[in-house]
Protein backbone atom coordinates (compact mmCIF):
# COMPACT_ATOMS: atom_id res chain seq x y z
CA UNK A 1 0.00 0.00 0.00
CA UNK A 2 1.30 3.06 -1.40
CA UNK A 3 2.14 6.01 1.60
CA UNK A 4 -0.11 8.91 2.02
CA UNK A 5 2.70 11.20 1.04
CA UNK A 6 4.31 9.95 -2.04
CA UNK A 7 6.82 11.31 -3.94
CA UNK A 8 6.69 12.01 -7.10
CA UNK A 9 8.86 9.16 -7.93
CA UNK A 10 5.85 6.82 -6.86
CA UNK A 11 3.78 8.40 -9.37
CA UNK A 12 5.75 8.19 -12.16
CA UNK A 13 6.31 4.43 -11.56
CA UNK A 14 2.85 3.27 -11.07
CA UNK A 15 1.78 5.59 -14.10
CA UNK A 16 4.67 3.91 -15.96
CA UNK A 17 6.35 7.34 -17.02
CA UNK A 18 9.35 9.29 -16.55
CA UNK A 19 8.69 11.81 -13.50
CA UNK A 20 9.93 14.48 -15.97
CA UNK A 21 6.69 12.96 -17.74
CA UNK A 22 4.16 13.73 -14.35
CA UNK A 23 5.68 17.34 -14.15
CA UNK A 24 4.69 18.16 -17.14
CA UNK A 25 1.26 16.47 -16.64
CA UNK A 26 1.02 18.05 -13.31
CA UNK A 27 2.39 21.66 -14.92
CA UNK A 28 0.32 21.23 -18.32
CA UNK A 29 3.02 21.90 -20.18
CA UNK A 30 4.12 20.39 -23.30
CA UNK A 31 3.28 17.52 -25.71
CA UNK A 32 1.55 14.48 -23.23
CA UNK A 33 -0.57 11.84 -24.69
CA UNK A 34 -4.06 11.29 -23.52
CA UNK A 35 -2.68 7.35 -22.32
CA UNK A 36 -0.30 8.85 -20.15
CA UNK A 37 -2.26 11.50 -18.97
CA UNK A 38 -4.87 9.42 -18.19
CA UNK A 39 -2.05 7.09 -16.47
CA UNK A 40 -0.62 10.25 -14.67
CA UNK A 41 -4.18 11.27 -13.19
CA UNK A 42 -5.04 8.02 -12.22
CA UNK A 43 -1.58 7.58 -10.74
CA UNK A 44 -1.56 11.17 -8.41
CA UNK A 45 -5.62 10.00 -7.86
CA UNK A 46 -4.60 6.47 -6.42
CA UNK A 47 -1.89 7.87 -4.00
CA UNK A 48 -2.97 10.92 -3.09
CA UNK A 49 0.11 12.50 -4.36
CA UNK A 50 0.57 16.63 -3.39
CA UNK A 51 3.43 18.70 -4.55
CA UNK A 52 5.44 19.78 -1.72
CA UNK A 53 4.30 23.46 -1.79
CA UNK A 54 6.59 25.16 0.96
CA UNK A 55 9.62 23.36 -0.59
CA UNK A 56 9.09 24.77 -4.12
CA UNK A 57 8.02 28.43 -2.38
CA UNK A 58 11.63 28.52 -1.14
CA UNK A 59 13.51 27.40 -4.47
CA UNK A 60 11.26 29.70 -6.54
CA UNK A 61 10.07 32.58 -4.32
CA UNK A 62 6.58 31.70 -5.28
CA UNK A 63 3.67 30.57 -3.08
CA UNK A 64 1.72 28.53 -5.74
CA UNK A 65 -1.34 30.73 -4.85
CA UNK A 66 -3.49 32.13 -7.00
CA UNK A 67 -6.13 34.95 -6.22
CA UNK A 68 -9.40 35.26 -7.94
CA UNK A 69 -11.45 38.02 -7.64
CA UNK A 70 -15.55 37.59 -8.52
CA UNK A 71 -17.78 39.94 -8.16
CA UNK A 72 -20.23 37.96 -6.57
CA UNK A 73 -20.72 34.36 -6.46
CA UNK A 74 -24.27 34.03 -5.14
CA UNK A 75 -25.47 35.85 -7.75
CA UNK A 76 -24.68 34.85 -11.08
CA UNK A 77 -24.16 31.16 -11.56
CA UNK A 78 -21.37 31.89 -14.44
CA UNK A 79 -19.50 33.16 -11.87
CA UNK A 80 -19.27 30.04 -10.06
CA UNK A 81 -18.67 28.18 -12.92
CA UNK A 82 -15.24 30.18 -13.78
CA UNK A 83 -14.60 29.47 -10.44
CA UNK A 84 -14.49 25.88 -10.06
CA UNK A 85 -12.79 25.76 -13.68
CA UNK A 86 -9.92 28.15 -12.23
CA UNK A 87 -10.34 26.08 -8.90
CA UNK A 88 -9.51 22.53 -11.01
CA UNK A 89 -6.76 23.43 -13.26
CA UNK A 90 -5.18 25.24 -10.22
CA UNK A 91 -5.22 21.92 -7.84
CA UNK A 92 -3.81 20.16 -10.85
CA UNK A 93 -0.71 22.29 -11.31
CA UNK A 94 -0.36 22.23 -7.42
CA UNK A 95 -1.53 25.70 -6.24
CA UNK A 96 -4.03 27.10 -4.41
CA UNK A 97 -7.20 29.46 -5.12
CA UNK A 98 -8.19 32.43 -2.43
CA UNK A 99 -11.47 33.63 -3.68
CA UNK A 100 -12.28 37.50 -2.70
CA UNK A 101 -16.05 38.66 -3.65
CA UNK A 102 -16.47 42.71 -4.30
CA UNK A 103 -19.77 42.78 -4.61
CA UNK A 104 -19.59 46.06 -6.86
CA UNK A 105 -17.65 48.17 -4.59
CA UNK A 106 -14.41 49.73 -5.98
CA UNK A 107 -13.32 50.22 -2.44
CA UNK A 108 -13.96 46.59 -1.03
CA UNK A 109 -11.88 45.29 -4.19
CA UNK A 110 -9.04 47.52 -3.42
CA UNK A 111 -9.11 45.77 0.04
CA UNK A 112 -8.76 42.15 -1.62
CA UNK A 113 -5.96 42.74 -3.30
CA UNK A 114 -4.28 44.86 -0.44
CA UNK A 115 -5.14 41.41 0.91
CA UNK A 116 -3.65 39.53 -2.00
CA UNK A 117 -0.62 41.55 -2.16
CA UNK A 118 0.19 40.83 1.45
CA UNK A 119 -0.35 37.28 1.16
CA UNK A 120 2.15 37.49 -1.95
CA UNK A 121 -0.44 35.52 -4.32
CA UNK A 122 1.67 34.67 -8.06
CA UNK A 123 -1.18 36.27 -9.70
CA UNK A 124 -4.71 37.27 -9.90
CA UNK A 125 -7.69 36.40 -11.69
CA UNK A 126 -10.22 39.16 -11.85
CA UNK A 127 -14.21 38.06 -13.13
CA UNK A 128 -15.13 40.59 -13.38
CA UNK A 129 -12.93 43.88 -11.43
CA UNK A 130 -15.15 46.17 -10.06
CA UNK A 131 -12.26 48.94 -11.26
CA UNK A 132 -9.54 49.09 -13.63
CA UNK A 133 -7.58 51.16 -11.40
CA UNK A 134 -7.34 48.28 -8.83
CA UNK A 135 -6.06 45.99 -11.72
CA UNK A 136 -3.48 48.53 -12.67
CA UNK A 137 -2.55 48.25 -8.66
CA UNK A 138 -1.22 44.29 -8.88
CA UNK A 139 0.44 45.46 -12.34
CA UNK A 140 2.30 47.92 -11.06
CA UNK A 141 3.19 45.52 -8.54
CA UNK A 142 4.62 43.30 -10.21
CA UNK A 143 1.89 40.50 -9.83
CA UNK A 144 0.71 39.43 -13.14
CA UNK A 145 -3.82 40.28 -13.95
CA UNK A 146 -5.96 38.27 -15.87
CA UNK A 147 -9.34 39.69 -16.48
CA UNK A 148 -11.94 36.94 -17.36
CA UNK A 149 -15.04 37.88 -19.23
CA UNK A 150 -14.47 41.76 -19.80
CA UNK A 151 -11.07 42.77 -20.30
CA UNK A 152 -11.22 46.53 -19.27
CA UNK A 153 -7.95 47.61 -19.02
CA UNK A 154 -4.94 48.09 -21.19
CA UNK A 155 -2.57 46.32 -19.41
CA UNK A 156 -3.45 43.15 -18.43
CA UNK A 157 -4.13 40.11 -20.45
CA UNK A 158 -7.75 39.00 -21.08
CA UNK A 159 -9.87 36.06 -22.06
CA UNK A 160 -13.64 36.55 -23.37
CA UNK A 161 -15.95 35.51 -25.89
CA UNK A 162 -17.22 36.80 -28.95
CA UNK A 163 -20.44 38.71 -27.23
CA UNK A 164 -21.58 39.75 -30.71
CA UNK A 165 -21.75 36.80 -32.81
CA UNK A 166 -23.47 35.22 -30.00
CA UNK A 167 -25.82 37.17 -29.82
CA UNK A 168 -26.46 37.73 -33.89
CA UNK A 169 -26.96 33.58 -33.65
CA UNK A 170 -29.61 33.74 -31.33
CA UNK A 171 -31.40 37.02 -33.41
CA UNK A 172 -31.08 34.75 -36.95
CA UNK A 173 -32.63 31.56 -34.81
CA UNK A 174 -35.34 33.52 -33.96
CA UNK A 175 -35.84 35.05 -37.32
CA UNK A 176 -35.46 31.48 -38.50
CA UNK A 177 -38.20 30.77 -36.63
CA UNK A 178 -40.53 33.42 -38.64
CA UNK A 179 -40.50 35.92 -35.49
CA UNK A 180 -41.08 39.36 -37.04
CA UNK A 181 -40.94 41.34 -33.53
CA UNK A 182 -38.21 40.39 -31.57
CA UNK A 183 -37.80 42.51 -28.32
CA UNK A 184 -34.36 42.77 -26.91
CA UNK A 185 -33.79 43.01 -23.39
CA UNK A 186 -30.07 43.17 -21.91
CA UNK A 187 -27.33 45.56 -20.32
CA UNK A 188 -27.35 49.52 -20.95
CA UNK A 189 -24.40 50.72 -22.51
CA UNK A 190 -24.52 53.70 -20.46
CA UNK A 191 -24.09 52.00 -17.32
CA UNK A 192 -21.14 49.39 -17.73
CA UNK A 193 -17.87 50.03 -18.55
CA UNK A 194 -16.10 49.74 -21.99
CA UNK A 195 -13.06 47.49 -22.97
CA UNK A 196 -10.04 50.27 -23.20
CA UNK A 197 -8.88 48.86 -26.13
CA UNK A 198 -11.53 48.21 -28.72
CA UNK A 199 -13.72 50.99 -26.80
CA UNK A 200 -16.77 48.59 -26.77
CA UNK A 201 -18.69 46.74 -23.77
CA UNK A 202 -20.42 43.59 -23.49
CA UNK A 203 -23.73 45.51 -23.83
CA UNK A 204 -22.26 47.34 -27.12
CA UNK A 205 -21.15 44.60 -28.52
CA UNK A 206 -24.74 42.38 -28.00
CA UNK A 207 -27.34 45.33 -28.61
CA UNK A 208 -25.57 46.25 -32.13
CA UNK A 209 -26.08 42.13 -33.01
CA UNK A 210 -29.65 42.12 -31.88
CA UNK A 211 -29.69 45.51 -34.03
CA UNK A 212 -27.42 44.27 -37.13
CA UNK A 213 -29.09 41.11 -37.12
CA UNK A 214 -32.74 42.54 -37.43
CA UNK A 215 -31.80 45.40 -40.19
CA UNK A 216 -29.66 42.18 -41.96
CA UNK A 217 -33.23 40.71 -42.29
CA UNK A 218 -35.17 43.37 -43.10
CA UNK A 219 -36.44 44.14 -39.82
CA UNK A 220 -36.86 47.18 -37.25
CA UNK A 221 -37.52 47.39 -33.90
CA UNK A 222 -40.72 48.28 -32.81
CA UNK A 223 -41.04 50.80 -31.04
CA UNK A 224 -40.21 50.72 -26.88
CA UNK A 225 -39.34 46.95 -28.20
CA UNK A 226 -35.80 47.44 -26.44
CA UNK A 227 -35.47 47.49 -23.02
CA UNK A 228 -32.07 47.97 -20.88
CA UNK A 229 -31.24 48.26 -17.63
CA UNK A 230 -29.18 46.21 -15.26
CA UNK A 231 -28.84 42.19 -15.27
CA UNK A 232 -29.81 41.55 -11.29
CA UNK A 233 -29.29 43.34 -8.21
CA UNK A 234 -25.70 42.94 -6.69
CA UNK A 235 -27.48 42.69 -3.28
CA UNK A 236 -30.04 39.82 -3.74
CA UNK A 237 -30.71 36.30 -4.82
CA UNK A 238 -31.66 35.77 -8.28
CA UNK A 239 -34.75 36.58 -8.87
CA UNK A 240 -35.29 38.05 -12.30
CA UNK A 241 -36.92 40.95 -10.88
CA UNK A 242 -35.35 42.85 -13.89
CA UNK A 243 -36.56 40.30 -16.11
CA UNK A 244 -39.92 40.70 -14.73
CA UNK A 245 -40.26 44.17 -14.82
CA UNK A 246 -39.11 44.61 -18.47
CA UNK A 247 -41.63 41.86 -19.65
CA UNK A 248 -44.69 43.74 -17.89
CA UNK A 249 -43.94 46.64 -19.62
CA UNK A 250 -43.58 44.68 -23.19
CA UNK A 251 -46.59 42.60 -22.99
CA UNK A 252 -48.29 45.54 -22.36
CA UNK A 253 -47.63 47.40 -25.55
CA UNK A 254 -50.07 47.68 -28.78
CA UNK A 255 -48.51 45.49 -29.97
CA UNK A 256 -46.54 42.83 -28.15
CA UNK A 257 -43.52 40.48 -29.30
CA UNK A 258 -44.16 37.35 -30.42
CA UNK A 259 -40.47 36.57 -29.27
CA UNK A 260 -37.77 38.01 -26.04
CA UNK A 261 -34.58 38.09 -26.34
CA UNK A 262 -32.96 38.60 -22.85
CA UNK A 263 -28.46 38.91 -22.92
CA UNK A 264 -28.65 37.11 -19.07
CA UNK A 265 -29.86 33.60 -18.16
CA UNK A 266 -31.26 35.96 -15.07
CA UNK A 267 -33.20 37.84 -16.82
CA UNK A 268 -34.84 35.04 -19.03
CA UNK A 269 -35.92 33.44 -15.74
CA UNK A 270 -37.84 36.93 -14.84
CA UNK A 271 -39.07 37.07 -18.48
CA UNK A 272 -40.52 33.62 -18.08
CA UNK A 273 -41.87 34.21 -14.52
CA UNK A 274 -43.53 37.10 -16.21
CA UNK A 275 -44.99 34.95 -19.09
CA UNK A 276 -46.58 32.45 -16.42
CA UNK A 277 -48.68 34.58 -14.35
CA UNK A 278 -50.06 36.57 -17.63
CA UNK A 279 -51.23 32.58 -18.55
CA UNK A 280 -48.72 33.28 -21.56
CA UNK A 281 -47.58 29.56 -23.26
CA UNK A 282 -43.83 29.52 -24.34
CA UNK A 283 -43.14 28.83 -27.03
CA UNK A 284 -46.61 28.64 -28.08
CA UNK A 285 -47.53 32.54 -27.51
CA UNK A 286 -44.16 34.10 -27.06
CA UNK A 287 -40.71 32.60 -27.33
CA UNK A 288 -37.73 33.05 -25.27
CA UNK A 289 -33.91 33.31 -25.75
CA UNK A 290 -31.17 33.72 -22.72
CA UNK A 291 -27.67 34.30 -22.70
CA UNK A 292 -25.16 32.20 -20.60
CA UNK A 293 -26.11 28.93 -20.50
CA UNK A 294 -25.84 29.00 -16.58
CA UNK A 295 -29.21 28.05 -15.14
CA UNK A 296 -31.07 27.29 -18.34
CA UNK A 297 -31.19 23.82 -18.30
CA UNK A 298 -33.53 24.25 -14.87
CA UNK A 299 -35.64 26.18 -16.37
CA UNK A 300 -39.28 25.30 -17.34
CA UNK A 301 -39.92 25.10 -19.90
CA UNK A 302 -36.11 24.83 -20.38
CA UNK A 303 -34.43 27.65 -22.03
CA UNK A 304 -33.09 27.94 -25.77
CA UNK A 305 -29.66 30.20 -24.63
CA UNK A 306 -26.35 31.58 -25.58
CA UNK A 307 -24.05 29.49 -24.09
CA UNK A 308 -20.25 31.03 -22.55
CA UNK A 309 -18.04 28.08 -21.96
CA UNK A 310 -17.11 28.87 -18.61
CA UNK A 311 -14.78 25.70 -17.96
CA UNK A 312 -13.02 27.35 -21.38
CA UNK A 313 -12.85 30.50 -19.50
CA UNK A 314 -11.57 29.31 -16.45
CA UNK A 315 -8.92 27.27 -17.29
CA UNK A 316 -7.86 29.54 -20.29
CA UNK A 317 -7.85 32.03 -17.66
CA UNK A 318 -5.26 30.04 -14.98
CA UNK A 319 -3.44 28.93 -17.99
CA UNK A 320 -2.62 32.56 -18.87
CA UNK A 321 -1.63 33.01 -15.18
CA UNK A 322 0.72 30.17 -15.02
CA UNK A 323 2.56 31.50 -18.54
CA UNK A 324 2.80 34.58 -16.86
CA UNK A 325 4.22 33.52 -13.86
CA UNK A 326 6.82 31.19 -15.40
CA UNK A 327 7.62 33.84 -17.69
CA UNK A 328 6.39 32.39 -20.53
CA UNK A 329 5.10 34.07 -23.77
CA UNK A 330 1.17 34.22 -23.67
CA UNK A 331 -1.35 35.80 -26.07
CA UNK A 332 -2.39 39.32 -24.39
CA UNK A 333 -6.01 38.44 -25.43
CA UNK A 334 -7.58 34.91 -26.20
CA UNK A 335 -11.49 35.40 -27.61
CA UNK A 336 -14.08 32.17 -27.17
CA UNK A 337 -16.37 31.02 -29.43
CA UNK A 338 -20.20 30.69 -28.20
CA UNK A 339 -22.90 28.31 -29.10
CA UNK A 340 -26.13 28.37 -29.61
CA UNK A 341 -28.11 25.76 -27.52
CA UNK A 342 -31.60 25.02 -28.51
CA UNK A 343 -33.94 24.17 -26.05
CA UNK A 344 -38.25 24.21 -25.17
CA UNK A 345 -38.64 27.59 -25.14
CA UNK A 346 -38.23 28.50 -28.94
CA UNK A 347 -40.18 27.86 -31.50
CA UNK A 348 -42.95 28.87 -34.69
CA UNK A 349 -44.34 32.40 -34.63
CA UNK A 350 -47.36 32.55 -34.06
Amino acid sequence: MISKAATLLEVARLAGVSTATVNRVLKQQGYISDDARQRVLAAVAATNYRPNVVARGLRTQHTYTIGLMLTAITVNPLFVGVAHAVEAAAIAAGYRVVIFNHGGSASHERHGIETFIAQRVDAVLFCTTASPDNVEILVDSGIPAIEIERSLTETARSVRVDNYVGARAAVDHLVGLGHRRIAFVGGDPAIYPRDLTRQRSVEDDRLSAYLDGMAAHGLKPMPNHVRLGTYYDLDAEISGTEGQQHTNALMALPEPPTAIFATCDILATGVLQSLYRMGKRVPQDVSVVGFDDTIAAYLAPQLTTVAQPMTALGRHGFDMALAAIERRKVPDEIVLETSLVIRNSTGRAP
